[in-house]
């Protein structure tokens, strides 16, 4: 050491001194203290700043030696645990799903240098080879404000009238959309069409599947009803199934206002056609429910649901992890809170049945009271009774049409987040497994080499470029989609908010109005009651 100073005894007695590989090796596995030696002075600048070691000088395999091999999306730290495979080898990845413990912060950053710089510099060849890791949240919100910004268009779309069409169990309903936007996309800026319920599930059966196993979250459609329908067929008057069809006509305009808002599926050729296109669109065979398509969906909905059942694994990634627990979480307190808006409405309904019975009780009595001023507040009465039976009515509807509607339609959006993690997991599963096959192809390749069966060795080298191409695809595959589901659940958490935020004000409005008419009421009829003598 210069200046005199001695290092410090070895138990070895060795006196070699280490290189820089060993040293920098020794920093890793050291934290880094106040009592630390300071730098020999050949190793000391001009300026008293210790020297960097040359790019070609650093031993990448011995700086990540002690590092963990789990392939981790949500941190700086767990990239660079990402990147400590043995040789970069692309099938050797290891797990976001495995719970391995990943190495203390003061391993890796021991340096003062190190901590003033948080990130390692590493190689641009193993950057390329990690490029599985997803980038952090803080840029993909700079990502989607950049797209919202750009997005300036507008589009309003209304559903403004619905009509039955033909008789008896052939029957079906129609729903005339009007559509203005100022989209480019669109030929025209305003455009009217006539769509069957069938057409709005073929729409929503091409989007989901070109969008979802990209991690886009696609909003779903509003579910077939038999039973409501088979009322409409039969009804023949159309007070009679006046109230399902205004239910499914408002279900069905939140479906495509939802399916407009979102920046990519707007511009979807198939959501384009299916509003400006002038006449049928192509029957959707697989829409019904009764056919032998309908069948096999079911049972292809039956399959999946027992997949995501007995397809577990370990995730290891906090963030999607965070997010999951969340997600089902939010989907419980959903269902709970839907189901006590449906009730508080039906008591409602109950409520301005009884009010309306009461009221006819009340003229009644008034009829027959021999006492003028009685006769003429209970008939005074009634008449109030018959108005809060129309509050209560509009009440049971606000009840319904903002808020149970909305906890409904939350529930099925939680349901499309769950198909889109489920995506995710079906993703890294084929990339897992091409990499399996991978492997066994290359250890048939070398036992055709130790065999000397030159000609399956040029066969099974040529799959193993396959094999190597499908790895290759696969990492891309699960990088992107972990990329788009952080971006979709940044805007799906914001339009969640918003949305929420909105429906509340509005049925507090409502309520509060309804509230403000009841007092008026009862104030109105006060005088009357007093003046009984």
């Amino acid at each position: 050491m210069a200046d005199g100073v001695e290092p410090p005894p070895f138990d070895n007695e060795e006196d070699e001194v280490k290189d820089e590989d060993d040293l920098f090796s020794d920093a890793k596995e050291k934290p880094a203290s106040p009592d630390m030696e300071p730098p020999q002075q050949s190793d000391l600048t001009a300026n008293g700043t210790p020297t960097e070691p040359l790019e070609d000088d650093k031993d990448e395999d011995d700086l990540f030696k002690g590092g963990s091999s789990e392939i981790k999306l949500d941190s700086d730290d767990e990239d660079v645990a990402a990147k400590a495979n043995n040789d970069g080898d692309m099938d050797s990845g290891s797990s976001p799903f495995e719970s391995e413990p990943s190495p203390p912060k003061s391993e890796i950053f021991s340096s003062p240098a190190a901590e003033s710089t948080p990130k390692i510099p590493v190689s641009q060849e193993t950057t390329k080879k990690t490029k599985v890791s997803a980038p952090s949240l803080k840029s993909d919100e700079e990502s989607i404000e950049a797209v919202d910004e750009k997005e300036t268009y507008e589009i309003d779309i209304k559903i403004i009238e619905s009509q039955k069409m033909g008789d008896g169990m052939s029957a079906y309903m129609t729903y005339k959309i009007v559509c203005k936007t100022t989209n480019p996309a669109f030929r025209r800026p305003e455009n009217i069409v006539l769509r069957r319920f069938s057409d709005f599930l073929g729409l929503h059966a091409k989007l989901a599947e070109k969008h979802v196993p990209l991690g886009v979250i696609v909003p779903p459609a509003p579910e077939k009803s038999v039973l409501g329908m088979t009322k409409v067929k039969m009804s023949k008057e159309e007070s009679g199934s006046a109230d399902f069809v205004e239910r499914r006509r408002a279900a069905l305009e939140r479906y495509l206002i939802r399916t407009a808002a979102h920046p990519m599926l707007v511009t979807d050729p198939d959501f384009i056609e299916f509003l400006e296109k002038d006449g049928d669109l192509p029957r959707s065979t697989s829409t019904s429910a009764l056919s032998g398509a309908g069948v096999m969906r079911l049972f292809h909905k039956v399959g999946e649901s027992f997949e995501k059942i007995t397809l577990k694994v370990d995730e290891s990634d906090e963030w999607f992890q965070e997010k999951h627990q969340q997600v089902e979480a939010f989907d419980l307190q959903l269902r709970k809170l839907h189901s006590s808006i449906e009730a508080l409405s039906s008591h409602r309904r109950e409520l301005s049945t009884s009010t309306a019975t009461f009221a006819k009780s009340a003229a009644m009595l008034g009829n027959v009271e021999e006492h003028t001023a009685l006769s003429r507040a209970l008939s005074q009465l009634a008449e109030t009774e018959e108005k809060i039976e129309v509050l209560h009515k509009d009440q049971a509807e606000a009840d319904f049409f903002v808020m149970a509607e909305l906890m409904k339609d939350y529930v099925a959006l939680m349901q499309a987040v769950k198909d889109v993690f489920h995506e995710r997991i079906k993703t890294y599963k084929q990339w897992k497994e091409a990499e399996t096959t991978l492997g066994k192809k290359r250890e048939a390749k070398a036992k055709f080499e130790m065999q000397n069966k030159l000609d399956k060795v040029a066969q099974a080298q040529a799959e193993i470029t396959e094999w190597e191409q499908k790895v290759e695809t696969g990492k891309e595959d699960f990088s992107k989609i972990c990329k788009n589901i952080r971006k979709e659940m940044t805007r799906f958490e914001k339009l969640r908010v918003n949305d929420f935020k909105n429906n509340v004000i509005k049925y507090l409005e409502v309520l509060m109005e309804n509230q403000e008419k009841l007092i008026k009421y009862w104030e109105t009829f006060l005088p009357e009651a007093k003046a009984i003598a």
